[in-house]
């Protein structure tokens, strides 16, 4: 079960008047309340969330707006950076440049010595806290994510925050002590007279003699925290690696409280990007009374192949096995699982952001995930069997180019590029290709790579053998290119799907539901007798408004739509710009919609969802209200749907994200060109001409082959001949007329 870790409610106040206005969220409660069974951690409590600097994933740290879109949640942490004169401000690092503008106000970099290190930039003792608070501003210190807020939000001054007592919990990190004080300026004093005057909750330092320093004379209620860097990094005081402290945890003990450690010390991640062995860290911690807290968490930030592109797996890998650690610090707090109501979830070509699509590995493992629909786009091969792929041509899909390269051809009619299609190759033959994992987003973006080529084709008959000894909830099949393998290749696609269907008895059952999608209202017609299947208009084109005309239409074909999510959302330009009310048109006739495709990599989401999927899902659920959503990865949507914090009633809560609001804050000369409107879709575009006669039709056998002579001339098995026979003149009566 997943349990309401890192779950908060978004606040977004109002900020100054010469600069734009925030998305206002609803807030949440200050506090989280405890669940009834204790968790893993040493407390018995929740893990924490810890901001870094606030919601750095999208502002710059320390900003006015980053604080007040992590300001609910448990912690702020703060970077502490002083100046020559000890004023404290919060910037990650012993340097100004990249996090401010302080190359503007002065273009002059020097070189010191930090920890055995030359080290050359812009240091904030060089300066007082007059000319930062008069002259510098933050900046985006990570380059791939937004620039649009640089220079807008003063560097952050820690007695201003904690004067207005936001946010009203504060973690403290320091260390270069032994800078600092070369430069005349005591590092344990300055946090000393800040936690005199004010609350800290936790303080923390990579520097042991800091620590030893502060231990016993900050306030009972702060806890000291011992900050761990890469193992191979040497800590200043005792010149030993980091690697080497952490084995001595009894030592740690009798100066702090509690560790925070970089995520690796917990899980591993091997040099082929896939988690090794979890370490004992936490358990043998929690056995000397240390809290471990980890860092390095941002939804930005690629980690493992063992996630894929999902941070709230990568969260819930640290809290499901064995001891929980005891918080998290990072950059993007909101990240949570929950869900609004059990929309359908419906795999895409199975799980197949985790294995090669339509194979047997991957609908297993949607399966497993927990997708309630699997589904299969049926493709035709040459002696006419239904299988299961992605597309009819197969070159993306398998290594047909390396083996049957010279069954390429051009079927404009298809697509405008060559290709190498499934009816061009017989059963037989595409056994023996490989399955090929699909990279939408580009060869810098890979999938599972060890699993690239893993798992085998199905045939259709085999996919709903499966699905029906797997029990899901239902199975969605794929109609496609019916028009052109009849009149073309004598291949009866719809057919051979019925005979399937029949043969594998889902036409006698009402346990599990049937999905005929198409985007060939013929299709579709020559389905609406048999009321236990329920037939889904595909709508690929991008559309902004579905006239009652057009939705009457469809409702003749269908009693579901699956809509493109640009055509429910618009987006630009990374920016969402706006929702549209297709999915209120479709759903006031009674239609049911769901919308494709979401993925999980981050590249693939609008800035507006914080590169965070289960914020894009949020969107599509919460406020869009559509009733499935087709994805490539089951298991995210699985964990956001079955949270226990699905009931929008309960707070908090992840909020979706508000299309158009982000916008807002960019500056008008910065922002996407205005777009076009978006066509409505029109009656001509859903509606297309009956389908023409089958030109040879090939015989359909109860195992979704053709039962079609053997080499020597003789039916191998006469039952089935009969069988197959009487499978298709079926066929052919029941569809006769449509």
């Amino acid at each position: 079960m997943i349990r309401r870790l890192f779950l908060i409610a978004l606040l977004i106040h109002s900020t100054l008047a010469q600069k734009p206005t925030l998305p206002n969220h609803p807030a949440a409660p200050s506090k989280v309340p405890a669940p009834a069974k204790n968790w893993s951690t040493l407390s018995g409590n929740e893990p924490l969330v810890i901001a870094r600097g606030g919601f750095t994933g999208l502002f710059p740290e320390g900003s006015e707006d980053a604080i007040a879109m992590s300001k609910d949640i448990s912690i702020f942490l703060c970077n502490l950076q002083l100046t020559k004169d000890a004023g404290a401000f919060c910037v990650t690092g012993i340097k100004l440049d990249n996090a401010t503008t302080i190359a503007t106000f002065d273009p002059k970099e020097k070189v010191y010595n930090i920890n055995g290190q030359n080290v050359k930039g812009h240091f904030a003792v060089d300066y007082t806290s007059a000319q930062i608070d008069q002259n510098v501003s933050m900046n985006q210190a990570i380059f791939s994510r937004p620039s649009f807020y640089d220079g807008i939000y003063p560097v952050l001054n820690v007695d201003l925050i904690l004067r207005e007592k936001s946010p009203p919990r504060f973690w403290l990190n320091a260390q270069y002590e032994a800078f600092y004080g070369q430069h005349g300026v005591k590092l344990v004093d300055v946090v000393l007279e800040i936690q005199r005057a004010n609350i800290i909750d936790f303080v923390s330092s990579p520097e042991v003699g800091f620590l030893k320093g502060i231990n016993k004379k900050v306030n009972r209620e702060t806890k000291v925290i011992f900050q761990l860097l890469n193992a191979n990094d040497v800590e200043p005081t005792t010149n030993k690696t980091y690697g080497t402290i952490v084995k001595d945890l009894t030592t740690i003990k009798s100066f702090a409280s509690g560790i925070m450690v970089p995520k690796e010390y917990i899980w591993p991640v091997k040099p082929d990007k896939y988690l090794g062995p979890r370490t004992t860290l936490v358990v043998d911690a929690h056995k000397q009374g240390l809290e471990v807290y980890a860092y390095g968490f941002a939804n930005d930030f690629f980690s493992s192949y063992n996630y894929s592109y999902d941070p709230t797996a990568e969260y819930l890998q640290f809290i499901e096995y064995g001891d929980s650690f005891d918080g998290v610090v990072t950059d993007f707090a909101p990240t949570a699982s929950y869900a609004i109501g059990q929309p359908l979830i419906i795999s895409n070509n199975g799980a197949s952001g985790v294995y090669p699509g339509s194979t047997d590995l991957a609908y297993q493992k949607a399966i497993d995930d927990g997708a309630d629909i699997i589904d299969c786009s049926v493709q035709m091969t040459k002696d006419g069997i239904a299988f299961c792929s992605s597309s009819i041509d197969l070159i993306a899909d398998t290594n047909a180019m390396t083996k049957f390269m010279s069954r390429s051809s051009n079927v404009p009619e298809l697509q405008p590029k060559s290709g190498i299609f499934s009816f061009d190759i017989t059963w037989t033959e595409i056994q023996t290709l490989k399955p090929q994992i699909v990279n939408p987003q580009g060869n810098d973006f890979p999938r599972n790579p060890a699993y690239k080529n893993s798992g085998k084709f199905v045939t259709l008959f085999e996919f709903l053998e499966l699905a029906k000894a797997k029990g899901v909830t239902g199975v969605l099949v794929n109609i496609k290119n019916a028009a052109y393998l009849a009149s073309k290749k004598g291949l009866d696609i719809v057919c051979s799907v019925h005979s399937n269907l029949q043969n594998a008895t889902f036409d006698q059952q009402a346990t599990q539901q049937v999905l005929i999608q198409s985007d060939d209202s013929s299709v579709l017609s020559r389905f609406k007798d048999f009321p236990s299947y329920k037939r889904v208009m595909l709508i690929d084109d991008k559309i902004g408004d579905a006239p009652k005309q057009t939705v009457d239409e469809i409702k003749k074909y269908a009693e579901a739509v699956n809509l493109p999510k640009t055509s429910v959302v618009r987006a630009s330009n990374s920016l969402l710009t706006g929702m549209t009310n297709v999915v209120k048109e479709m759903k006031d006739a009674n239609l049911t919609v769901f919308v494709h495709t979401l993925r999980n990599e981050y590249v693939s989401l609008a800035l507006d969802y914080w590169s965070d999927p289960n914020v894009e899902i949020a969107t599509y659920v919460h406020s869009a209200k559509v009733d499935g959503i087709v994805t490539d990865f089951p298991a995210t949507a699985s964990r956001y749907m079955r949270s226990p914090c699905s009931d929008p009633n309960n707070d908090p809560t992840i909020l979706p994200a508000k299309p158009g609001e982000l916008l807002k804050t960019v500056a008008p000369e910065l922002q996407p060109p205005a777009e076009a409107p978006l066509p409505p879709l029109e009656v001509s575009n859903v509606v297309d001409p009956p389908l023409p006669p089958v030109s040879n039709p090939i015989i359909d056998g109860p195992d979704s082959a053709p039962i079609s002579p053997p080499p020597s001339g003789a039916w191998a098995n006469s039952d089935n001949f009969g069988l197959s026979i009487g499978a298709v003149l079926m066929c052919a009566m029941i569809f006769v007329g449509h």
